[in-house]
């Protein structure tokens, strides 16, 4: 029978009750999590939020056990009971209430409820569309309620440190102009305004940065944002960003401020304790050794450059790439006894699957070399090289060659795989690191034109600025990102707070004066007003939760994410609205409902 609970108020949640709580009156609601009868006795497991209690209806309470024969998994029930120790041996060690049991002499059906599509205690047997689907109960599973209370404590804390060091949250909108830079727009017709459109924001940047002219000097903001592009397990069209910015600082302000953050964050809610400063590494020495601007830093195996090894030797391969590319190597230690041809053809596979052309190596055991490319670069070279990437009996040196962008991402991603393969990451590690020096601008040689590294209002070091006349590529930018375990989990800069700086940048990225006027003018008009140096930082919210809570995804601490084609499988989002919709907001579209 179905009740409602108007009569009946919840004393205790099902993660509460301990030994201490032994004869008390209790009364608990949640849902069955499980049913056992053991001949006549029968044992539920009562799950809410904060855990599983175990509840016994027998033949002290015959009404109660009646209707307990017809529970099923998911029913959303009430009992009232008297707490009990459990025997000796009956104990569960892995429960906080696993001392204790709740033998019922009441009980209210508050709700019945289908079987579900998939067990959500087994659910590494089902797949991620269909949990998707019924995100509603894929929700309930304890391991993704831990991921989002996790997440709701990690943002607590981050508005507690910020809030007790001055800073302001204030909103920003969300309906804005679209700009030029970065990924695509999420567009928004205007019906007032026909055949005009706001864009989604894919930062607050240019916002922020108003606040800080407008004199509020310590802002933050824990905000969405949108980005129409492609997807991975670590993106999604709408995501989660912590931003900050400050008035008067440099860079140093700006890091100090974020190392105590992460400090506070990994001593609460991990027990770890991190000492400041955290390492950093130029952009240059990032991209030379880890192949990366994102460096995993939690092993050592770095790569190397050797082209002025091999610029001049016989191997067409190396030679042809030393021309205007690179030839990078990298040692794995121990791997020659570690790796067998097996492993190796699936390095291979690896990286060629990644776009390079092959992967070429030399073993080094104990009676000598092993390798074909020796024959092409004879025994001398091949010494040489074998020193200069410090190899030991036991050790594999692999190669890459060709166009350096393209090398430093295979090789950096073979770095990683050879890592895992030889147990070099361990389980709850983790690495910060701060990495500086990024370029300021770089050549886009299909549009012919400077884009900006990070965005167009990141100032140029102080030093810098005259090269922006003469050789921008050189300039580097006063850019910072922070790297946990590979991963860059945020990233910011010191901005241009000169109008003339700012024009300059935005006219080395091609922008003329009309279109410039059109885009920022209200943005270059601002900066003409008495702005202060500023800066800040921005992160990723789902990603800083994910390495939290040690998940594969940023999805599995997402309450209603999309898939890796932006759908939303539980809502069935997006899809075709009604004719009249469109025609109010003045859009033909060229897709039909049985495209």
């Amino acid at each position: 029978m179905l009740s409602n609970m108007a009569e009946w108020r919840r004393t205790h949640s099902c993660g509460s009750l301990t030994g201490k709580n032994e004869g008390e009156t209790v009364i608990l609601m949640g849902w069955v999590q499980r049913r056992r009868d053991h001949g006549g006795v029968i044992f539920v497991d009562l799950r809410d939020r904060e855990g599983i209690t175990q509840v016994v209806f027998n033949e002290s309470a015959p009404e109660a056990q009646q209707t307990a024969d017809s529970l099923r998994s998911e029913f959303v029930i009430a009992i009232k009971g008297t707490v009990c120790k459990r025997p000796e041996g009956m104990r569960n060690e892995n429960l906080v209430t696993g001392e204790i049991e709740v033998i019922t002499s009441e009980i209210r059906v508050l709700n019945n409820a289908l079987t579900p599509p998939f067990m959500l205690d087994e659910f590494n047997q089902t797949s991620e569309d269909i949990r998707l689907k019924y995100r509603y109960l894929d929700l309930r599973r304890p391991q993704l309620q831990k991921n989002i209370m996790m997440r709701h404590d990690l943002t607590r804390k981050i508005r507690e440190y910020l809030y007790e060091r001055g800073f302001l949250d204030i909103e920003t909108p969300f309906l804005t102009v679209s700009t030029p830079e970065g990924a695509r727009d999420y567009l928004v017709p205007s019906r007032v305004n026909p055949g005009k459109f706001y864009a989604l924001p894919q930062s607050p940047q240019q916002f922020k940065q108003l606040l800080m002219m407008s004199g509020f000097e310590k802002y933050f903001q824990i905000v969405r944002c949108f980005r129409d592009e492609d997807l991975r397990a670590d993106r999604q069209p709408e995501f989660t960003q912590l931003d900050i910015e400050m008035s008067f600082a440099d860079r140093q302000d700006v890091i100090d401020l974020i190392e105590g953050l992460f400090i506070k964050l990994f001593k609460e809610m991990k027990g770890i304790n991190l000492t400041a400063p955290f390492p950093r590494m130029t952009y240059a020495d990032a991209m030379e050794k880890y192949g990366h601007d994102a460096p995993d830093t939690r092993f050592e195996m770095y790569l190397k450059t050797i082209n002025h090894l091999v610029a001049d030797c016989n191997f067409g391969v190396f030679a042809e790439a030393c021309k205007e590319g690179s030839v990078k190597a990298v040692t794995a230690k121990g791997a020659a006894e570690k790796f067998s041809r097996k492993d190796i053809d699936g390095l291979t596979d690896f990286v060629t699957g990644l776009g390079a052309k092959g992967l070429a190596y030399v073993k080094i055991n104990k009676d000598g070399l092993q390798s074909p490319l020796i024959k092409f670069l004879g025994e001398e070279l091949m010494a040489k090289i074998v020193t200069e990437m410090d190899g030991k009996a036991g050790d594999i040196i692999f190669f890459g060659a060709g166009e350096t962008g393209p090398v430093n991402m295979y090789m950096s991603k073979l770095r990683i795989q050879m890592a895992h393969m030889l147990g070099l990451i361990k389980p709850e590690q983790y690495s910060l690191t701060w990495v500086l020096d990024f370029p300021l601008l770089e050549w886009d040689a299909e549009e012919r034109r400077y884009v900006a590294v990070h965005h167009p209002f990141t100032s140029p070091m102080d030093e810098d600025v005259p090269l922006l006349g003469t050789e921008p590529k050189k300039a580097r930018a006063k850019a910072y990102d922070l790297v946990l375990n590979g991963s860059e989990i945020g990233g910011g800069s010191i901005r241009i707070h000169r109008s003339d700086v700012q024009k300059q940048m935005f006219e080395l990225m091609g922008f003329k004066d009309e279109e410039l006027q059109r885009r920022f003018g209200y943005f270059v008009d601002a900066l003409k007003y008495g702005t202060p140096p500023h800066g800040g930082i921005a992160f990723g919210i789902d990603r800083v939760a994910s390495l939290f809570a040690g998940a594969e995804s940023i999805r599995d601490v997402i309450a209603f994410p999309k898939t890796q084609k932006a759908t939303d499988m539980m809502c069935d989002a997006p899809n075709y609205v009604d004719d009249k919709q469109l025609r109010e907001l003045h859009i033909k579209t060229t897709a039909t409902k049985d495209a």
